[in-house]
């Protein structure tokens, strides 16, 4: 059964640094949408920053929520199903439950973000706490 193993989450103080880690496992194909979302309690769950690896040497296409353009990068190991995010100059407003998912093709899809973000395959989640 496909796995997605997190790591990296934890509490720093506004305009620290994180980065998160996330390793799949148990998939068959060469290609997937691996990408990071977080929800706040009593909120929606949104998308953070998705990435495609549509061939073997190196990463597709990448999503970048408006709020974290600039701060955040994406980045998915070729060799080894594991995707990154470096998360710079943090803000209180990232405070959330970090979840890592992986889909087969949802990410390709126009405007995919505003959908249900229902995809395939979803980790335990990871607390990261900034605080002023």
């Amino acid at each position: 059964q496909v796995q997605l193993v997190e790591s990296g989450g934890g509490s720093v103080q506004a305009g620290g640094s994180l980065r998160l880690s996330c390793a799949l496992s148990e998939y068959s194909y060469s290609s997937a949408c691996m990408g990071w979302f977080r929800q706040v309690p009593g909120e929606e769950r949104e998308a953070v920053a998705t990435i495609y690896t549509a061939t073997v040497t190196g990463g597709g296409p990448t999503y970048y929520a408006d709020s974290v353009k600039g701060r955040f990068n994406i980045s998915q190991d070729n060799g080894k199903n594991t995707v990154y995010l470096q998360m710079n100059s943090l803000k209180p407003e990232d405070t959330a439950m970090y979840y890592c998912a992986a889909d087969r093709l949802k990410c390709l899809v126009s405007n995919w973000y505003k959908g249900k973000l229902d995809w395939s395959y979803w980790g335990q989640g990871t607390q990261v706490t900034v605080s002023s």
